[in-house]
């Protein structure tokens, strides 16, 4: 028996929900042979920087989605006959709850990301749902400790038709490039990621940070204002981060620093096929980290930091993994299981791929074969696999 799948977020191509949410309403139908809506208003600005055959073949769903959604708060129709998923996130804050008379279906799931480790009110919002599926084993250890047995886990995906190895075209040829990406916010890191690039450039002045740390929130990077060993970031009149001026206060060449700024995702593994290397000393991820993910799928050698969801990465010994993780301040979260990674490690980790390619590209290769067995096609049929018996 199959099941329409409605789910209770937005789609879109600039954040990690939305591509979750496109991905289901491409994969659901081929795995599940049923029909999936976003139970949330389409913004085509979410959409922009699309592949156009992406978007054409993601119109219709598209299209049935929004009719749907008008049936639906219109009485119309009800989702009794599907499985509802709601999307959660730290203190199990999201939709409205089914007791509080959120939708609900034959049966209703969370789907829940989170970083802080106080649950709030998750114990009883628990009980709200048939099971909580978690976007890494951490997440699942942390409510499992907290008296939530009803969760399992299935982390996100990558897509292998655009994210796979391939051919470099050569245009920083001559340098060491090392990229860094996710939106600047503490739990990110970026401040780590300048104080190491500064020591390790100081060896090697071939050295060229490359990032994509946009967004468009200004207030978590201010957030990154911390760390006393670090040059605050500013934010302009217009509300926007000045990342130029942040990288040149902490000692940064103008030569040695890439800001690739707002860029379409089916884009990146060009840029990523470019880089020598990928530094992530994350103190926290809820997820595996899809950028991450990204990185390691084309084949570049990937660092990341041994803690919360990049520890699913670490396991599948395909990155190089920063061991020494010291506790987390944080005046926002309470930060079990976060870690902070040592400045010292980070560079010696950067010389490791520095010194031994060949090393580093093997390296790069299982990581690539890691995510290979990753795609979202494969991901959303493992989630179809936790659902359904509970379902039926």
């Amino acid at each position: 028996m199959t099941f329409p799948l409605y789910f209770q977020w937005a789609v879109s191509n600039l954040f990690g929900w939305g591509v979750y949410g496109l991905n289901l309403l491409r994969h659901w139908p081929e795995v599940s042979g049923s029909p999936a809506y976003t139970i949330s208003k389409v913004s085509l600005d979410g959409l922009q920087g699309m592949d156009p055959l992406a978007l054409r073949a993601l119109a219709q769903p598209l299209v049935d989605s929004d009719q749907m959604l008008y049936k639906l708060n219109n009485r119309m129709v009800t989702a009794d006959d599907g499985i509802v998923l709601h999307s959660l996130g730290n203190q199990f804050l999201g939709p409205v709850l089914p007791r509080d008379g959120g939708i609900t279906g034959r049966a209703t799931f969370g789907v829940i990301f989170f970083e802080d480790t106080n649950l709030g009110k998750g114990v009883e919002a628990a009980k709200d749902y048939r099971l909580i599926v978690t976007g890494s084993t951490w997440c699942e250890e942390v409510l499992r400790a907290n008296g939530i047995d009803n969760v399992a886990t299935v982390v996100q995906g990558v897509e292998p038709s655009i994210f796979h190895p391939a051919p470099r075209a050569g245009w920083l040829k001559d340098r060491f490039a090392i990229f860094s990406g996710g939106k600047l916010e503490q739990r990110k890191a970026q401040d780590t990621v300048l104080l190491a690039f500064r020591a390790f450039a100081a060896r090697h002045p071939e050295a060229i940070l490359v990032t994509a740390w946009h967004s468009p929130w200004a207030a978590p990077a201010l957030t990154l204002n911390g760390n006393p060993a670090v040059e605050p970031i500013s934010v302009t009149a217009e509300g926007k981060v000045d990342i130029q001026g942040w990288v040149a206060a902490n000692g940064i060449a103008p030569d040695q620093f890439i800001d690739l700024g707002p860029t379409p995702n089916h884009m990146m593994p060009r840029v990523l096929r470019e880089m020598d290397v990928a530094l992530f000393p994350n103190r926290c991820e809820g997820g595996t980290n899809l950028v991450a993910m990204e990185c390691m799928a084309v084949g570049l050698p990937t660092i990341v930091s041994n803690n919360t969801g990049h520890r699913d990465l670490v396991a599948t010994g395909g990155a190089y993994s920063l061991e020494r993780q010291g506790p987390v301040a944080s005046a926002l979260y309470r930060t079990e299981g976060w870690g902070e990674s040592d400045i010292d490690e980070i560079v010696e980790a950067l010389e490791a791929v520095w010194s031994d390619r060949e090393a580093a590209r093997r390296r790069g290769m299982a990581g690539a074969e890691a995510m290979a067995g990753w795609s979202w096609h494969n991901q959303i049929g493992r989630l179809r696999d936790v659902i359904i018996p509970l379902t039926t």
